[in-house]
C-alpha cells in the first residue's frame, strides 16, 4: 500500500488517512471544508484531534466550551496557525464564518482525556532549523507545551524557502535505537506556493527495504511508519507541511539522525 495519499476537492468532510488505516497504528488525517455559515459536527471517538485552522475564520465549541473569530490566514503562508485541541471521546461544532474555511483534522489514538484548549498565533513557537540549502522555519505548536494537556499527539508545521530540504540532515524515529530513539508515526500535509508547485518526499531504510521518492503536490499528504523522510521543494516554489505524530515511548521527540549524513551538522 503506498504511504502517499493524493488530493482531492471534497466539500464537507474528507477522510485523507482513514481510522484504522493498514499502515499506521495511531494516526489519522481528515479534512474539513466548508463555506460561511455551513456546521460540520461529530465524535472524536477513540482519538484525540487537533483542528488545525489552514485557512478562513471559524466558531468552535466543544465540552461546554466556546471560542469565536478563531483563525483568519488566508492560506498557510499568511502567518502562524490557530489551533484547537479536542479531548477523545469528545463531540465538537465547527462553523464557518467566513467564504472559505479549511480545517485539517489531526487525530491521534489517546486513552486519556483532556480538557479542550486553543493555541492562538502568539502561544507558537518559532524556530529555525538547518542551515545552506537545508534551512526550515519550524512551528512548534503542540511540544513542550503539550504536556500534562495531550496524551501522545506532537504537532506543528514546517515551511521550506524554494528548492530547501526538510527533515535534513536525514532522521527518523522509529525506535530502532530505542530508547535513545523515540519510537513515532508521523502524517506530512502539503500545500505549495504557488498552488501549481511541487516537490519531492523520499522515505528509505537503512537496509533499503523501503527505498523510494514521491512527487508530492499541493494538498497531497504522507504517513510514514519507519525510515528516514527527507523533503525538498522545487525551485522557485514555497513548500509548507503540517506534521503531527505519536507513539508509545512519549511525547520526548529526540530524532536519531542518519550516521552516514551527520557531518551535515
Amino acid at each position: 500500500m503506498s504511504c502517499l495519499f493524493k488530493s482531492s476537492e471534497v466539500t464537507g468532510y474528507q477522510d485523507i488517512i482513514k481510522e484504522d488505516n493498514d499502515i499506521l497504528n495511531f494516526l489519522a488525517l481528515g479534512k474539513i471544508v466548508l463555506t460561511e455559515g455551513e456546521t460540520f459536527t461529530t465524535q472524536t471517538g477513540n482519538y484525540e484531534t487537533a483542528l488545525v485552522i489552514l485557512s478562513g475564520m471559524a466558531t468552535i465549541s466543544s465540552e461546554q466550551e466556546k471560542w469565536g473569530n478563531l483563525g483568519g490566514r488566508s492560506d498557510v503562508f499568511d502567518g502562524k496557525a490557530t489551533v484547537v485541541y479536542i479531548p477523545y471521546q469528545s463531540e465538537y461544532l465547527v462553523i464557518a464564518e467566513t467564504k472559505f474555511l479549511q480545517i485539517a483534522v489531526c487525530k491521534v489514538k489517546a486513552e486519556n482525556k483532556f480538557s479542550p484548549f486553543v493555541i492562538r498565533p502568539n502561544d507558537i513557537t518559532v524556530n529555525l532549523r538547518g542551515k545552506d540549502t537545508w534551512i526550515r522555519e519550524v512551528h512548534d505548536i503542540i511540544t513542550e507545551n503539550g504536556d500534562g494537556r495531550v496524551h501522545r499527539m506532537v504537532l506543528g508545521e514546517t515551511y521550506n524557502e524554494t528548492g530547501n530540504w526538510s527533515s535534513y540532515p536525514p532522521h527518523k524515529h522509529d525506535g530502532e535505537f530505542y530508547p535513545e530513539e523515540p519510537d513515532f508515526e508521523e502524517v506530512y500535509h502539503y500545500q505549495f506556493q504557488p498552488e501549481q508547485g511541487f516537490g519531492i518526499q523520499m522515505h528509505y531504510t537503512k537496509d533499503q527495504s523501503i527505498d523510494q521518492a514521491y512527487i508530492i503536490r499541493n494538498g497531497d499528504s504522507y504517513a510514514i511508519d519507519k525510515g528516514y523522510h527527507p523533503i525538498s521543494a522545487a525551485g522557485g516554489y514555497r513548500l509548507y507541511y503540517l506534521w503531527f505524530m505519536a507513539g508509545d515511548t512519549g511525547r520526548n521527540l529526540k530524532p536519531y539522525d542518519e550516521p552516514d549524513h551527520i557531518w551535515l551538522k
